[in-house]
């Protein structure tokens, strides 16, 4: 009896799918050859505009691509995607040709997005790039990515922060380098720079990027000359003071340039701090003129 209503249920059963397949609004029964096919896979790209709760990293696999709201808490905002040549068949080394233009058009960028040179800030410029898996699948962009960072000075740590920054350095800001309080050795040599408020004494104070031609990273004490010429015509026109010999009577200078491995990616800029190794002041030194940088006595 119980073998006999099992068979009746199941009969029942099939009986009411098919009947529901047969008034199914006209459909033919055949439900696959209705859906469209599936576009082929391509190639993943990452949008810009947005930003990264996780660490930076040069070489980014699409597995690791979660991007958020830069309203969100965050470290990395990427503020342009560009692309390599599509014949490039493998990732650039770190020194190739392509990966200085891409830094070149990520630091043109960077400066666009934040609406001034973005070494005036406590920013950091990186480029990303995707994973051989990526490359093999066709992938072909460089992701410039910007940071906010503790100090534009040694041992500048990644913030994490919330809000965009573009335009964060069109208009006073928080983020952009000013007075500074100097760190230095038994030897009076500076050893890191310390931001402070200018209406605090300070000795020191950010002036400019000095960008340098190309030529190698400077191993010698010579090979430092030009950095420090180019520094004091910024610090000259910053403090509306001669750029002539003199200058070196009424002021030091701190340069600060990027590290060697950024210097072999094509990054030429150069910050500037003017030092005063033997007093300090209130009050920023821009526009101070000669009343501002007397000459010290020789």
């Amino acid at each position: 009896m119980q073998r006999a209503t099992r068979t009746l249920i199941a009969a029942l059963t099939v009986g009411t799918l098919l009947a529901g397949c047969a008034g199914a609004g006209g459909l033919d029964g055949d439900l696959v050859d209705d859906w469209a096919a599936l576009p082929p896979p391509g190639p993943f790209t990452p949008a810009a505009d947005l930003c990264h709760e996780a660490d930076f990293a040069e070489v980014v696999p699409v597995g690791a691509y979660a991007p958020v709201d830069c309203a969100a808490p965050h470290r990395v905002e990427t503020v342009h995607v560009g692309a390599f040549p599509a014949t490039r068949s493998t990732p650039p080394e770190h020194t190739s040709t392509e990966l200085r233009a891409a830094f070149a058009d990520c630091d043109k960028r960077a400066t666009g997005y934040v609406g001034d040179e973005w070494r005036a800030g406590r920013l950091r410029l990186a480029v990303a790039v995707p994973s051989e898996p990526g490359w093999a699948a066709g992938s072909r962009w460089y992701r410039c990515d910007l940071m906010e960072v503790t100090t534009a000075d040694v041992g500048a740590k990644v913030v994490v922060r919330t809000g965009s920054l573009r335009a964060a350095l069109r208009t006073p800001s928080a983020l952009r380098l000013g007075c500074q309080r100097a760190r230095t050795d038994r030897n009076r040599v500076v050893q890191a720079l310390v931001p402070v408020d200018c209406a605090e004494r300070h000795d020191a104070e950010f002036a400019g990027v000095w960008r340098s031609p190309d030529r190698p990273f400077p191993k010698r004490s010579v090979d430092w000359a030009p950095f420090y010429a180019g520094c004091r015509s910024v610090l000259a026109r910053y403090a509306d003071v001669p750029d002539d010999t003199d200058l070196a009577f009424r002021t030091d200078v701190v340069v600060r340039p990027p590290a060697a491995g950024r210097w072999r990616l094509g990054d030429r800029g150069i910050r500037c701090y003017l030092w005063l190794s033997d007093r300090s002041v209130t009050g920023s030194l821009k526009n101070a003129g000669r009343a501002g940088l007397p000459l010290r006595t020789r």
